[in-house]
């Protein structure tokens, strides 16, 4: 049998245990949540491990939670009869936080209270929160399937260390016992208890037993008192709460049902809860959150939905039950059709798993078309509801213009966009249709690294003149995504920034004829300015859209743009070196200053590199740009 260990803290965890002992959770009956949600987790991990090994088991095939207090002694007890832990798997889990990102999840702690504990939900380390009403906690525990002598001890009073040592336990599952403070007394009480487990795990599909209370007769005239039996009784409904009708299930228990499979702190934004039947049946229960997590933009990391068949726990994170575009959501699907023994490969290959997918797809769009909907309706009390929404899952949606085929229209309906009429992100292509200016043949739209580097393009001089509307698509899956996205309802979408400029009927005859004219008579110093720049540009040319700027830079027809090279290459992504070409505008004085001027191949490459700079690129060699500038200012 080893000795006692006594081990430090990942830094890590012990920070963020001085950040929980000082209050941070405001609702603080919120670790029995925590806590309960744990260990029915334990048990559905025992079921899943159990169909392939049956004999994990062991003697107590009936799987339970059991909540117990003794108020002599200021404890309180949660124990399960689940998966349970080895003496290495406690102090992995118990002393670390048992998720990537840890560092920056330190960072992201504000101390702002509300804020913080949505994050310590989104790391899912709700253990910790039993330190909120204990000073002391220990976790005995056993794996199933190891020996009696092979249990664990593990006890911390939520410092900077932990022991650990070897037990005897013979059965299997994990006991946490909280050793509460003087100021939680309120919890050594069987109303108070059951009425949180009523409140927030009422749902939770195994049976949450307490021992049953009895009066108990005074003797010699003394008052009578309630005492503890050694009976116990369900108290929570013990059925899965996607399995009950709708009509039965009041809002508040769809929240915190969604509160304790996804950890978070806040309400969801939407849910949906259907029984599809037909060829295949499926119960799909489905939330949108109202904040992205820390890791929305981590596509390796497991999303998904949890998956059951016939109320059987299968796995968390069943990606394949969601588009990759649809990482966000949240929630439980129930199979009638699948096997019980179905791998993540298998999911994969299955029919019935693409039919499910496709009606979760389904469902969440038409969610988030009704969220679109009340944002129209100033009487809806969820008119904010899709502005939130977008503002922290639009650039995700976005990828669904070349992920999702089929869903690519209503995708396209649901986009929104700030523009040169509207600095928030408000304005949908359908809005932008309909106060096209008469004349006007194409979605203008502008990328750029932000808003305001978009804001100040020179590419937008000729647009603002004529008063046209040009969108600006600042996230980084923008141009990406819209190389998918080439008409929206028989308008074509079309970058300012990429080949000529026609801006068809808004472009009167005598500015076409203006616009050739100094075209035909700058042709000299094109030719010399195409000579000059010619290991950098792939063409110069004579502008059409500006009207102060002295040169801009733009890109071919169907070419990557600048913007895109430089992300990709940001990434560490193998990106084609794109030679852009300079437009420059003839009527500008420095311009004009280029005929017949002796520094005329420094003005050229100054000419290049402003253009470069002014769309959010650097000079190749910023040195020499410096110089030259000097060389003329001197």
């Amino acid at each position: 049998m080893s000795q006692k260990q006594t081990l430090s803290f990942q830094a890590e965890v012990a920070q963020l245990l001085h950040l929980v002992t000082h209050s941070l959770y405001s609702n603080k009956e919120i670790f029995l949540r925590e806590l309960i949600s744990n260990a029915s987790d334990a048990c559905d991990k025992l079921r899943f491990e159990a169909l392939h090994h049956p004999e994990l088991y062991e003697d107590a095939p009936n799987l339970e939670v059991r909540v117990s207090f003794d108020k002599d002694a200021r404890t309180l007890t949660i124990a399960d009869n689940g998966i349970g832990l080895s003496q290495q798997e406690a102090i992995d889990n118990l002393g670390t936080i048992a998720k990537s990102g840890t560092r920056e999840f330190m960072s992201r702690l504000s101390g702002d209270q509300k804020a913080d504990a949505q994050l310590i939900g989104q790391f899912g380390v709700g253990f910790y929160s039993g330190f909120i009403v204990a000073d002391r906690i220990t976790v005995e525990s056993r794996r199933a399937g190891l020996k009696p002598e092979e249990g664990v001890r593990w006890v911390s009073g939520g410092a900077g260390d932990f022991e650990v040592e070897t037990i005897t336990r013979p059965q299997r599952g994990t006991s946490v016992t909280l050793h509460l403070r003087e100021d939680a007394s309120d919890y050594l009480s069987t109303w108070k208890i059951k009425s949180i487990i009523s409140k927030y795990s009422d749902h939770i599909q195994l049976p949450i037993l307490m021992r049953k209370e009895e009066w108990k007769e005074g003797e010699d005239g003394k008052p009578g008192e309630h005492v503890l039996s050694d009976e116990w009784e369900t108290v929570n409904q013990a059925t899965a709460l996607w399995t009950r009708a709708k009509k039965d299930i009041t809002p508040e228990q769809y929240q915190e049902f969604y509160k304790s499979i996804s950890h978070d702190y806040e309400e969801p934004l939407a849910w949906t809860h259907n029984r599809v039947e037909g060829s295949t049946e499926y119960t799909q229960l489905l939330f949108i959150p109202s904040h992205a997590p820390f890791d929305l933009w981590n596509r390796d990391k497991a999303a998904g939905v949890k998956l059951y068949v016939k109320r059987v726990f299968i796995m968390d994170d069943a990606e394949a039950l969601l588009p990759a575009y649809l990482r966000f959501v949240k929630g439980v699907v129930d199979s009638a059709d699948l096997p019980l023994n179905v791998s993540r490969e298998l999911l994969q290959e299955s029919r019935d798993v693409k039919a499910i997918r496709e009606g979760n797809t389904r469902r969440v769009l038409a969610m988030i078309e009704d969220l679109a909907k009340a944002e129209q309706d100033a009487e809806s009390a969820d008119k904010e509801k899709f502005a939130k929404f977008w503002a922290e899952f639009g650039a995700v949606l976005k990828e669904g213009l070349g992920e999702d085929f089929g869903n690519r229209e209503r995708i396209a309906k649901l986009l929104r966009f700030a523009s040169t009429q509207s600095d928030t992100a408000s304005v949908s292509l359908a809005a932008y249709k309909a106060r096209m200016k008469e004349g006007q043949e194409a979605i203008y739209y502008i990328t750029g690294d932000t808003q305001a580097a978009a804001a100040h393009s020179p590419q937008l001089e000729i647009f603002r003149k004529k008063g046209i509307e040009v969108l600006y698509m600042t996230d980084r899956v923008d141009e990406w995504a819209l190389s998918f996205l080439t008409e929206f309802e028989g308008t074509p979408l079309q970058s300012v920034a990429k080949g000529q400029v026609d801006l068809g009927k808004l472009q009167d005859e005598g500015e076409k004829k203006a616009a050739e004219k100094a075209a035909e008579s700058f042709k000299p110093v094109l030719a010399k300015l195409k000579e000059a720049l010619k290991d950098k540009a792939q063409d110069v040319r004579v502008t059409t859209r500006l009207v102060d700027s002295p040169a801009c830079l733009v890109v071919t027809e169907g070419g990557m743009s600048l913007q895109l090279a430089r992300l990709m290459k940001q990434a560490g992504q193998k990106a084609p070196d794109v030679k852009p070409v300079l437009e420059v505008n003839a009527s500008h004085p420095l311009v004009q200053k280029l005929d017949g001027s002796p520094a005329f191949n420094d003005l050229a490459h100054i000419l290049f590199d402003q253009a470069l700079l002014a769309e959010g690129g650097m000079p190749e060699d910023p040195a020499e740009y410096v110089k030259r500038v000097n060389a003329l200012l001197a």
